[in-house]
């Protein structure tokens, strides 16, 4: 689907139809559609190609006076009752008059510029609109990774109270959502330190805070995922020599038990033999050693406190 918006009077508001100056908005288009877009802007076809592949890593292209920007963005999904966090990439096309957008998904990033949410961009200056872009994603990488933070905190909350393997598994995926924002930020980092050189993309003066804004919320997002991620690695180990510590008290426990419980068995096993004249052999006799051998064994295991 390829959809038409462009600034007027301050709102991003959608078109009819194709205008110099507009932000041209592709969500999973057709063959048609991507041939269509070719042929009327001249653009590369291995763009479009990039911009839709699901593996596609960040970075920045140019060709023919077009320059292809491709971001990796953060998304949520809810699966199994639980909140996924990862990436997806979304391509940038900035061509002569018009900034182009490809992505095989929704996303409400996009969402926001084409409902008009974001005020005072405007889509027929493209550097202009793809810095306020960046710095949305930025932001809402920012925003996951707070609700990240405050899933990890609850899951500990209650994996200390349980000790069950569904915490430890859902701060498993928490700290994969985490490794995959990091690989994310860093590469996106790259990439807007690139277009900061003015080489790939034109700059204008105004336009330098905005680029060093985005640069400073990367950072602090790249800085915020890599903190989350030796917090929850170290909460992991933690976790998992508790576990560990606990399954050996329970094993020493049962392995006492045990040894206790052998000592009747011994006991029986002697009186039970088809044997004449053993000492005491009584029916009180035996029942009384093994349990004066039974009390001096737990006692010896408890002062030792392995019971």
């Amino acid at each position: 689907m390829v959809s038409y918006y462009k600034t007027i009077e301050g709102f991003i508001c959608p078109l009819e139809a194709y205008e110099p100056g507009c932000w041209i908005n592709c969500i999973a288009p057709s063959e048609e559609e991507v041939n269509s877009l070719i042929q009327e802007f001249s653009i590369e076809p291995d763009f479009f190609r990039a911009a839709m592949d699901e593996e596609e890593s960040s970075h920045l292209d140019s060709e023919d006076g077009n320059t292809l920007v491709i971001l990796d963005i953060p998304v949520v999904e809810l699966e199994d009752e639980q909140l996924t966090y990862y990436t997806r990439p979304l391509g940038i096309i900035l061509t002569e008059k018009n900034v182009i957008t490809v992505s095989l998904h929704e996303n409400p990033i996009l969402d926001e510029f084409a409902e008009g949410l974001v005020k005072n961009v405007k889509t027929n200056l493209k550097t202009h609109f793809t810095l306020h872009l960046m710095l949305r994603i930025a932001g809402r990488y920012l925003q996951y990774l707070k609700q990240i933070d405050k899933i990890s905190n609850q899951v500990e909350k209650e994996l200390r109270k349980s000790m069950k393997n569904a915490e430890l598994i859902q701060l498993l995926e928490v700290e994969k959502s985490l490794m995959y924002f990091s690989s994310s930020l860093k590469a996106n980092e790259i990439t807007i330190e690139k277009i900061m050189r003015g080489r790939a993309i034109r700059l204008y003066e105004e336009d330098q805070d905005l680029l060093e804004d985005v640069l400073i919320e990367i950072k602090q997002a790249i800085e915020m995922a890599s903190i989350h991620l030796n917090i929850l690695s170290g909460t992991m180990d933690a976790f998992a020599s508790i576990i560990s510590n606990n399954l050996n008290i329970v094993m020493k426990v049962l392995a006492s038990i045990t040894l206790i419980i052998s000592i009747p068995t011994v006991i029986s096993g002697i009186y039970g033999m088809n044997v004449d004249h053993l000492p005491f052999a009584n029916f009180w006799f035996p029942v009384t050693i093994a349990l004066v051998l039974m009390a001096a064994a737990f006692g010896i295991l408890k002062k030792k406190q392995m019971i």
